[in-house]
């Protein structure tokens, strides 16, 4: 540009002048250029300043340029290697990485030539220029603003970029936006991991996913291609890092409808809202700049699994305000509190006993829920789904969506519940168990479960019966079931209970033979002699076994006529020997025996028992035996002296170990469980 402003006026001035003189005024008038820019550097330190443009077309430098061409003779000796290297000289000084401004002087597929003053023209990516579609933004002409990338000294041209001078200018711009706090409006490129890219006049910016909203936005590929406003709340030029918020500025917005809303409310209103977000447990609607919380159990009166099965995002409903905590800000919803309630009138529709059909909704260990209506669902207990105590599991027996016909067993309006009962339309087994099962009927059944205190006989579906574990041998001692009975054993027994309004059936399997007590007795008297085997000691003597499941007690006084202080000393473990029946407690079922009787034709035997003894079991004491042997008034002395130490060691030996002497009588087969017994140990029957 001063080239030209020079040549016009030098051709004002000369007409004629020549190209050597306008090489000469050109040289002069570079250095005036070049000190209204304030760039160029005077090599001479005599040549007098140079001011501005008067200089350039002074008088006298005009007159010298003739001077030079009117002795053509000369021209050969002009140096015009000098010439332009003063010209390089007096040229404004560039270097890599400057923001210059420069005309398009062309436009081509390799790119485009700018001219900014340097010898020659740069040249800068067409991809600068190029839009989205391919097409080219910029006209030859235009003044664009470009930073030198490269630069050489040589021939080749410089490289220019005009994508980092929009950046350069851009992120003046958007410091200047940081430091303000005001907002800026970005393009969105492409989502990223954890967030957006954004563009913002070629700088490219982070938005992360956390600050694209006031409310979380799960799916940030909705923003792609989008132009957005956010403002800058990290920035870091020497890093090359911007971190944008949309939040910052929806939040505002957000925080204004919130306090607005809050101020307008109340409980019991009917507002409108919009579902912003649905989850397991309920949806929250946005009210005006709040989300309200609207829980599953308060979309319908009835059973809702998935919230997402009535709503969907975005869609405008109705809800009325349940709950209202300003200070925290927390809003709780009801839908299903706009739609009648189909509890009112459960009474009328579903009375006690009567029979309705429903649909199963669900199932559960412990029962099946049936829908009755919309709003309203029943339970069927597992108690009540069959008449065995054994029913299966209901998750075997029904599928959600089977229809079913019910009995109403109950309802319940305040807690809303219903129950229900299924078994109430099949005949109950038990009505008639009387009937078809009598007092001493032998049954055949099927051993369903063992237990401590007996087994459980199943007769027929829904109709179980115990036997105890008393009731299962006479011949031997059970301490558990399952050492004479298996499971699934096919077994036979005699009903020997029945209790229809308890639904217990009491069974006994050793009842179909009979007992070694019977035939004991039935075969011998008292003053038979018998032979035993010593099968247990006692501190008051010795049970022995007569037959098998049968023992006798024999007393420590009637071991030998000797004073006796421990059984052990007179006879061992496992020793056979002869005993002279005493006596035989039919009600009891004890029978009494002597060692020291055998033999002796002339001793009493006592037929019935007519006394008490400490010994239990109705064994003879000292003082009886004084009185059979010696008489009564030998008895009286003989008590005086030996009564009281036996009966003391008796007592002792019978406080010591009271839990022993139990045990040996109920482990004694001829003497059964009392009925006591019998009912404690067939309680867990009917907790089962």
């Amino acid at each position: 540009m001063a080239n030209e402003v020079n040549n016009e006026t030098e051709e004002t001035a000369m007409p004629e002048t020549s190209v050597t003189e306008q090489a000469t005024t050109e040289n002069s008038a570079a250095p005036a250029e070049n000190d209204t820019d304030n760039t160029a550097v005077n090599d001479s330190a005599d040549e007098p300043e140079i001011t501005g443009e008067p200089e350039i077309t002074s008088e006298p430098e005009i007159k010298s340029e003739p001077e030079i061409k009117s002795e053509p003779e000369h021209t050969s000796d002009v140096d015009f290697g000098s010439i332009l290297e003063q010209f390089e000289q007096e040229q404004t000084i560039y270097h890599s990485g400057e923001l210059v401004t420069g005309k398009i002087v062309g436009i081509s597929d390799r790119g485009v030539l700018v001219d900014f003053g340097y010898k020659s023209e740069g040249i800068a990516p067409i991809e600068d220029f190029t839009s989205a579609d391919g097409e080219v933004t910029v006209n030859k002409g235009d003044e664009i603003e470009v930073v030198i990338r490269s630069i050489h000294s040589g021939d080749a041209p410089p490289q220019l970029s005009r994508g980092d001078a929009i950046s350069r200018k851009s992120w003046g711009e958007l410091e200047t936006a940081f430091n303000d706090g005001t907002p800026i409006t970005g393009y969105v490129i492409d989502k990223t991991k954890g967030g957006l890219r954004v563009d913002i006049n070629g700088v490219e910016a982070f938005l992360p996913g956390s600050q694209v909203d006031s409310r979380p936005i799960r799916n940030l590929d909705s923003f792609k291609g989008q132009e957005i406003e956010a403002r800058i709340i990290k920035f870091s030029r020497r890093r090359n890092n911007v971190v944008l918020s949309r939040k910052a500025l929806t939040d505002e917005v957000v925080n204004q409808q919130k306090t607005e809303t809050l101020n307008q409310i109340e409980v019991g209103y009917v507002v409108e809202g919009t579902i912003k977000n649905l989850t397991e447990y309920g949806a929250f609607v946005d009210i005006g700049g709040i989300d309200g919380l609207l829980h599953v159990t308060d979309m319908s009166w009835g059973r809702l699994h998935n919230p997402a099965e009535q709503f969907k995002v975005n869609e405008q409903i109705q809800v009325k305000v349940l709950k209202l905590d300003r200070e925290k800000e927390k809003v709780s919803l009801g839908y299903k509190q706009l739609l009648p309630d189909p509890w009112s009138t459960v009474n009328e529709v579903y009375p006690v006993d009567s029979k309705v059909t429903g649909k199963v909704s669900s199932v559960t260990d412990y029962g099946v829920f049936v829908e009755l209506e919309s709003g309203v669902e029943g339970l069927v207990h597992v108690s009540e789904i069959s008449w065995s105590k054994r029913s299966k599991s209901p998750k075997k027996l029904f599928n959600p969506g089977d229809d079913v016909e019910v009995q109403v067993l109950g309802t319940d309006t305040v807690d809303r519940r219903i129950s229900l009962g299924l078994k109430q339309l099949q005949v109950n087994p038990w009505e008639t168990v009387e009937q078809r099962y009598p007092v001493g009927t032998k049954v055949r059944g099927k051993v369903r479960n063992l237990t401590d205190f007996g087994a459980f006989i199943e007769l027929e579906d829904g109709i179980d019966g115990l036997v105890h574990v008393s009731d299962i041998t006479w011949t031997k001692k059970v301490k558990h079931p399952k050492e004479v009975l298996k499971r699934d054993q096919e077994v036979d027994a005699v009903v020997t209970n029945i209790d229809k309004h308890g639904q217990r059936l009491s069974l006994s399997i050793k009842e179909l033979t009979p007992s070694a007590w019977e035939t004991f007795v039935a075969t011998h008297r008292p003053g038979d002699t018998v032979r035993g085997k010593i099968s247990r000691f006692a501190g008051f003597g010795v049970f022995v076994e007569l037959e098998e499941g049968l023992e006798g007690l024999c007393h420590i006084s009637e071991l030998s006529d000797e004073r006796v202080e421990r059984p052990e000393s007179v006879v061992k473990m496992g020793q056979e020997m002869d005993f002279k029946i005493l006596r035989i407690e039919h009600e009891d079922q004890r029978i009494g025996l002597s060692a020291r009787a055998v033999g002796k034709e002339d001793e009493t035997v006592v037929d019935a028992k007519m006394y008490s003894t400490e010994a239990k079991g109705g064994m003879a004491s000292l003082g009886e035996l004084a009185n059979l042997k010696f008489g009564r008034a030998a008895a009286a002395v003989e008590v005086a002296k030996e009564v009281p130490k036996p009966v003391k060691e008796t007592e002792q030996a019978i406080e010591s170990d009271e839990t022993v002497a139990s045990e040996s009588e109920s482990e004694s087969e001829n003497q059964p469980a009392d009925d006591s017994e019998k009912t404690e140990s067939e309680t867990p029957e009917t907790a089962k």
